[in-house]
């Protein structure tokens, strides 16, 4: 069931969206070559505390899940599209991180992702993370009152080809739920699907694969999601509300 949040729903979205901006920012700027993801998940986990907000992440598990989630971050690196799980992997010059993180306030959720370079990467890594980077704020320009889902997931693919999109995959509603009605593709038709109005919140988040397949395998983590064919994967993500002046990024 879709749901329209009211202005006092919103201003705790936008609450618990400031907390999720806030905690990538801080964890983006430790990203450096050497440091471990054990250790960047520590730093998201104490910024969440701080902020007195909990995690819409450890401890969740939906249907398809084995183990409940065990960490605040997704932390996936190179070839891992979404849903990496912290170890004590330490980065290398030359990877690229995607970290997904997810806060909790008043009981409503915001949801972002950004992925980052590590050290120095060569320009095909960098041209990956800039087209995700552009899909994503392609969509959110789409996201308006009278507009269709079709047009926000046409925006995605759209940018993002040809490059690939992992199949099955992207973004959802969000709200006192991490994920809610409705999906929103990374593929689809302008004019088509569900119309969008004011008080729907969304999270939008492009999944590029480098090699143009769409292809994704589950790791033995039972979590983790790498692309089939070893390539690398980029991955952004913001939360959105849909307003009468226009989309307003609540993950800032």
């Amino acid at each position: 069931m879709v749901t329209l949040k009211n202005q006092a729903e919103l201003d705790q979205m936008r609450a618990a969206g400031h907390v999720v901006g806030v905690t990538l920012r801080r964890v983006a700027d430790a990203v450096e070559p050497g440091i471990s993801l054990a250790e960047l998940e520590a730093i998201g986990a104490a910024c969440i505390k701080e902020h007195g907000a909990e995690s819409s992440f450890l401890g969740y598990r939906p249907q398809w899940a084995e183990p409940p989630y065990p960490a605040t971050l997704c932390l996936s690196v190179n070839d891992v599209i979404v849903h990496g799980i912290p170890t004590g992997r330490r980065l290398e010059d030359g990877d690229i991180l995607s970290i997904d993180c997810g806060a909790i306030v008043g009981g409503y959720h915001g949801d972002a992702a950004v992925t980052v370079p590590v050290g120095q990467v060569d320009d095909a890594a960098e041209r990956l993370m800039k087209v995700t980077r552009e899909a994503l704020t392609a969509a959110i320009a789409a996201a308006v009152p009278g507009g269709r889902l079709g047009d926000v997931s046409y925006a995605v693919e759209s940018t993002a080809r040809p490059y690939g999109l992992l199949e099955g995959c992207g973004g959802h509603g969000i709200g006192t739920a991490m994920h809610e009605d409705p999906h929103v593709a990374n593929t689809g038709r302008p004019g088509r699907g569900m119309k969008l109005r004011e008080g729907l919140v969304i999270a939008i988040e492009p999944m590029l694969i480098e090699s143009g397949g769409d292809e994704g395998r589950t790791l033995a983590d039972g979590w983790s999601v790498a692309t089939a064919d070893g390539s690398r994967a980029a991955h952004f993500e913001h939360t959105v509300a849909i307003t009468a002046d226009g989309p307003e990024i609540l993950t800032r």
